[in-house]
């Protein structure tokens, strides 16, 4: 992989892939200047209910198909060929893999509010930047977010780029959600 790259990572279940996952990685795109963005489908979450979460390769196959419309979002189980679970793990071992390439964490909004949930969340913002994608319903998230408080935002890209960096990027806006999606049977 060439260096000076700089590629956002999109992780999650992808439970089912949707439209806003494409309207993240799209803006962040735009906004940040990304080379790429890498969607990373979780082998699982362990903050959501196992019960509820579809197989991988169905995952895998609905985040492709939604992707597919842009050569620029890569699929991929890269957590499972990793063996990592918790996003801090990965981070890391891709940092390790790739010394070349700038990563950038992207996340909707709505992951915003729970982000201090995820394990040694703090330690995730003190490796890469983070860029967070305005999302209908959770467009104040970032005011009482304990990432926001910790580490402070910016509205507008930084350059350089160097965590801990926490930017919250506003744009027209996508309401799907994978939640609803999944209320409603698709």
């Amino acid at each position: 992989m060439a260096d000076g790259l700089r590629i956002g990572l999109l992780g999650g279940s992808f439970n089912p892939a949707h439209a806003g996952h494409l309207y993240v990685s799209e803006t962040a795109r735009k906004r940040l200047g990304l080379d790429a963005v890498w969607w990373l489908v979780s082998p699982g979450n362990p903050l959501k209910d196992k019960s509820t979460m579809a197989p991988l390769g169905a995952r895998l196959d609905g985040a492709r198909k939604i992707a597919g419309r842009d050569p620029a979002i890569h699929v991929s189980a890269l957590e499972q060929q990793l063996g990592t679970t918790y996003t801090v793990d990965t981070v890391k071992a891709l940092q390790r893999r790739f010394p070349g390439v700038d990563f950038v964490w992207l996340m909707g909004s709505d992951n915003l509010e729970q982000f201090s949930r995820w394990r040694r969340w703090d330690e995730i913002a003190r490796h890469i930047p983070i860029a967070v994608i305005q999302r209908p319903g959770s467009i104040l998230a970032a005011l009482n977010a304990p990432l926001v408080r910790r580490f402070g935002m910016v509205r507008e890209p930084r350059e350089p780029m160097r965590p801990p960096l926490v930017m919250v990027l506003d744009g027209a806006r996508n309401s799907e959600s994978a939640t609803r999606l999944r209320l409603l049977g698709r």
